[in-house]
């Protein structure tokens, strides 16, 4: 049985650490992301996956108990690319121009997204099961704390636990926002725009609440 009934997160039994078995299983991981956008994840199998990245099926296994396992990898992969691209950002808020560094942000993941069907795949991956949902909240949340920590200098006398649910939140809406932009039938740049309206009134109204003290609280130390 492929699925693992305990929604608990979903990790690589190992990750390399030896340059071969890098090359393996990155290997493995870019020939999951074409054959999901190829087949969809139903019909995606572990035995096609290493045939198409030329890999014994006993390696693959060496890595991945199963397709599950394989899809939260690749959530983990791009969630860790976007902090990255987050990191950059960081030094731009709170400058005064910060409403146009944030809707930058926006149009850059819109523009990944477009660009790499996987992702909308693997986001939809994500959803089959109780576990991968489960492991799915576990990697937004670790990316929300670093949006978190974005927001704190914009919104100073906010406490921090209502800082990080407002940042889960905004990584919620986002993701659930880009895959709704590239359904068929909808139009991609209406949708993004939509999007970076409800995000900006969203923290505006956040800032202007922890800037007048409205939140009737004092400054976060962390």
């Amino acid at each position: 049985m492929e699925l693992q009934d305990d929604p608990q997160e979903l990790m690589p039994r190992r990750r390399p650490t030896q340059e071969r078995s890098k090359r393996k299983f990155d290997a493995l991981l870019q020939a999951s992301r074409e054959l999901l956008v190829e087949v969809g994840f139903e019909s995606f199998t572990c035995e096609e996956v290493a045939a198409r990245a030329e890999v014994p099926i006993g390696t693959l296994y060496q890595f991945f108990a199963n397709k599950y396992v394989i899809v939260c990898e690749l959530n983990r992969q791009d969630l860790v690319a976007v902090s990255q691209e987050l990191a950059d950002f960081h030094g731009e808020i709170p400058s005064m121009d910060w409403l146009r560094h944030m809707t930058q942000l926006v149009d850059h993941l819109a523009d990944l997204w477009m660009t790499d069907p996987s992702r909308r795949e693997v986001w939809l991956a994500m959803q089959s099961t109780p576990s991968t949902r489960a492991t799915g909240a576990i990697h937004e949340k670790e990316f929300a704390e670093a949006v978190s920590q974005m927001l704190r200098p914009l919104m100073p006398r906010t406490p921090r636990g209502r800082r990080s649910m407002m940042a889960q939140v905004l990584v919620h809406v986002v993701y659930s926002m880009l895959n709704f932009s590239v359904q068929d039938g909808l139009s991609h740049e209406d949708a993004v725009a939509e999007l970076k309206r409800l995000m900006v009134a969203y923290l505006l109204i956040a800032e202007k609440e922890s800037r007048s003290g409205g939140q009737r609280t004092t400054f976060d130390p962390e």
